[in-house]
């Protein structure tokens, strides 16, 4: 069901009309594809040889120690609702002793008036929180001005988001996407953060992922398809004929269980975080044993927090936090160093396809 015009006044701006459709999933679908975790699977240990209590699921991140290899995805900001949904989750992540991140901070570059409702360090000083900003700013801004704003928010990252996709089908969206990469490796030179480079839901592949690090990205999110389709967000809001081209991108993108798979296959896995389709807390266990630093999801937490606030949010990090738990016990896993060592196997179809996919990277590397 497209956004009709009376929808579009009422919402009244792109970013609240975002919000609206990702969290009104009975009007309409904004995910699309499989994230393939379901082809991926745990040896079960009946002997585990451990005691729970023991089990350390925590780690350093970011200049904190977080409680979980779990982080809140960046989802949206710039609109009342939106503002509102981020302080909900920096709720959230200070209780449960998590990572978050929060909406584009593109907003504040023009109504400077709005930096209490991104100033989150205040609701969360223990955990590291993601300030957000599009590659094409990161290219186009003036770099200091950038840095003072994260220097001010108290941030512990910048999380620099890819979206060619999505801008294609957004009505005066950005069609040049020519020197990002530079942009991206200029502004790490002197950046006052660390950078993680996200896509938005269609996936890196592990070569464009070791050119981000190389580049001077601390992490790189796969952020592969499986989850929320931007194309088909952006397509709500648009004409007919816009809407049906959108259509064909339903299947669009690298699912991210395939994407760190072929990290794994060629030893890329160190400074990886996964997002992208996962749902469960059995999809962050075998995103991060299949070496993942941390994995994490954004659209159950914004649909949560709309309609429970931070408490809905909370509920989705304890559940993930027993899943998680549980998985560690049943591999025999004390430590996530011995978690991340636990033998995993593979349908045999991911199997093929990872294979195929890194011989094609191979060709594609070789041909500069």
């Amino acid at each position: 069901m497209k956004l009709d015009n009376a929808s579009r006044q009422d919402i009244g701006s792109r970013k609240a009309q975002h919000l609206d459709i990702c969290v009104d999933s009975s009007r309409y679908q904004v995910e699309s594809g499989s994230s393939r975790f379901d082809e991926v699977h745990f040896f079960h240990t009946p002997l585990p040889e451990l005691d729970v209590a023991t089990i350390d699921t925590s780690l350093p991140m970011l200049g904190h120690r977080v409680s979980l290899p779990f982080f809140i995805s960046s989802m949206t900001g710039g609109s009342a609702q939106g503002y509102q949904a981020n302080k909900d989750l920096a709720a959230a992540a200070q209780a449960c002793r998590i990572a978050v991140g929060m909406g584009s901070i593109r907003i504040l570059f023009r109504k400077p008036e709005v930096f209490e409702h991104f100033y989150l360090r205040r609701i969360a000083p223990d955990v590291p929180i993601f300030a957000n900003l599009g590659g094409v700013q990161i290219r186009d801004m003036d770099h200091k001005e950038i840095s003072e704003v994260l220097k001010r928010l108290e941030v512990s990252a910048l999380a620099v988001h890819l979206n060619p996709g999505q801008e294609l089908f957004q009505s005066g969206g950005d069609r040049n996407f020519s020197g990002v990469l530079d942009g991206i490796a200029r502004f790490a030179t002197h950046s006052p953060v660390p950078i993680i480079v996200k896509e938005t839901g269609f996936g890196i592949d592990p070569l464009q992922a070791q050119r981000l690090i190389d580049a001077g990205a601390a992490y790189v999110n796969l952020a592969g398809s499986g989850g929320t389709n931007w194309v088909t967000v952006e397509s709500y809001r648009e004409s007919e004929d816009m809407f049906a081209a959108a259509e064909e991108f339903r299947d669009w993108g690298m699912p991210t269980a395939l994407l760190l798979s072929a990290c794994r296959s060629q030893n890329l896995q160190q400074r990886i975080l996964a997002s992208g389709g996962l749902r469960s807390g059995m999809d962050i266990a075998k995103a991060v044993a299949m070496g993942a630093e941390a994995a994490g999801f954004a659209l159950p937490f914004i649909r949560a927090v709309v309609e429970q606030g931070s408490e809905g949010a909370i509920a989705i990090i304890e559940r993930v936090r027993k899943v998680f738990t549980s998985a560690m016990a049943l591999t025999g896993s004390s430590t996530l160093d011995q978690f991340r060592r636990s033998p995993l196997w593979f349908d045999t179809r991911l199997q093929e396809d990872t294979e195929q996919f890194v011989s094609n990277l191979h060709r594609i590397k070789e041909r500069g």
